[in-house]
């Protein structure tokens, strides 16, 4: 069994799939972290350096490369995973998909905290983090809206999350 966690970025992802891997005896596979590992460097080195395009390329490769494989785990994409490559058709053909769908407040209220830690807004004002979140909600919304569950994860703890999931699947 694959699982795949979709979400915006702060949707809490890698921390769901630790908790959900450690439930189903399963392997906790952040997908980030794997991009990093394999290209041995930060993704907000590879954003600086070779760009976002050359990173969506890389992230697409590493998917597939998971999604092919014949092992199971839990997986939790990057943000914009779904996004880009028809990454997405990758995912709800190879995997157990589950969009982990969060208010735009509660997204602000997690990266305001984290922006130095995320390529994508850590040059953003407070005041323009809001705005650029609804934008990308609404432009990513229809991919992350073709996973096969969707969690609402607004006041909600990590376990809630994670229990939700397993009676899903």
């Amino acid at each position: 069994m694959k699982i795949i966690l979709l979400g915006y970025m702060a949707s809490g992802k890698s921390t769901i799939a630790n908790k959900l891997a450690k439930s189903l005896s399963l392997q906790s596979i952040d997908l980030d972290d794997f991009i990093e590992e394999n290209e041995g460097c930060s993704i907000k080195t590879i954003f600086r350096d070779k760009g976002e395009i050359y990173f969506r390329n890389k992230e697409n490769s590493y998917l597939k490369e998971l999604a092919k494989n014949n092992e199971e785990f839990v997986l939790a994409s990057g943000g914009g995973t779904p996004c880009y490559t028809n990454n997405i058709d990758l995912i709800t053909e190879n995997g157990i998909s589950v969009y982990l769908k969060a208010s735009i407040q509660t997204l602000f209220d997690r990266l305001v905290l984290e922006k130095s830690q995320r390529p994508l807004i850590s040059e953003l004002s407070d005041e323009k983090l809001k705005e650029f979140i609804a934008k990308h909600l609404f432009e990513r919304t229809p991919f992350y809206e073709k996973a096969l569950h969707t969690i609402v994860i607004d006041g909600k703890t990590t376990y809630e999350i994670a229990n939700e999931i397993l009676k899903l699947i």
